[in-house]
């Protein structure tokens, strides 16, 4: 298990490797965009919440305190928008993630990376993603709607932060593994027992990417270095 995550944490490193190199920078392109837009979107709309937030809750005669709970909004509406601004994201670009991560596979089994033919296949490409993307959605709300229970049940409420840490890495390994295996015509309900399997390597890679998904600037690379990540995941084990 503990060998298996950080196993899983150095896909993270072949991720960054591979979305640099010749061949595979152009695909890169489309889904670094759609991150840094969606992501700058979701950043200006937290702050403007948290303005919006101290402007209502606080009279004139207690703007003192604003220092004090600018902070504490500012972390609980990160966390909200943060999940809401990945899964938008992921949602527009899941087709160009699907391409990248198309390319990335055959670099790494060493063949030719195949040259773009246009965006002619993208419908399909599209219905394919779309159906995947619904299914993780509905997996992703279920598990938060039980994380958001024991957030508010006193005493158990402890165990709260670890169990958002266990959630947001296992929904990001599930995120970045399903392009590869969605290109091989395998699926949410094909992916997650493969995932459960290497719990440990999944976890590793989730965690890797959570943190990278919190450093300003950085964060705007976690889709590409995710996507090539777990597609190098897909190749050295859950194909196996």
């Amino acid at each position: 298990m503990v060998g298996g995550f950080f196993k899983g944490i150095s896909y993270l490193f072949t991720g960054l490797s591979l979305i640099t190199q010749k061949g595979i920078r152009p695909f890169v392109v489309v889904p670094l965009l759609i991150n840094i837009i969606v992501f700058s979107m979701g950043i200006w709309f937290a702050s403007a919440q948290v303005e919006s937030l101290m402007a209502r809750l606080l009279p004139d005669w207690l703007s003192w305190l604003e220092w004090l709970l600018w902070p504490l909004f500012f972390v609980l509406i990160f966390f909200v928008v943060f999940y809401t601004f990945s899964i938008i994201a992921n949602l527009i670009a899941a087709p160009f993630n699907s391409i990248l991560a198309e390319r990335v596979e055959a670099r790494l089994n060493g063949l030719p990376v195949p040259e773009f033919q246009g965006y002619s296949t993208l419908p399909a490409i599209i219905g394919r993603t779309f159906r995947s993307e619904i299914s993780k959605l509905i997996y992703m709300l279920k598990w938060l709607i039980v994380l958001l229970i024991i957030t508010l049940i006193p005493v158990v409420n402890l165990i709260a932060p670890f169990a958002w840490a266990f959630y947001g890495a296992w929904m990001l390994a599930i995120t970045y593994a399903d392009y590869p295996m969605g290109n091989h015509e395998k699926y949410f309900k094909d992916e997650l027992p493969l995932l459960k399997k290497h719990r440990g390597h999944a976890l590793g890679f989730g965690g890797g990417l959570s943190l990278l998904t919190v450093i300003p600037v950085v964060n705007f690379l976690a889709m590409p270095i995710g996507v090539a990540g777990g597609t190098a995941f897909w190749v050295d084990r859950l194909s196996k």
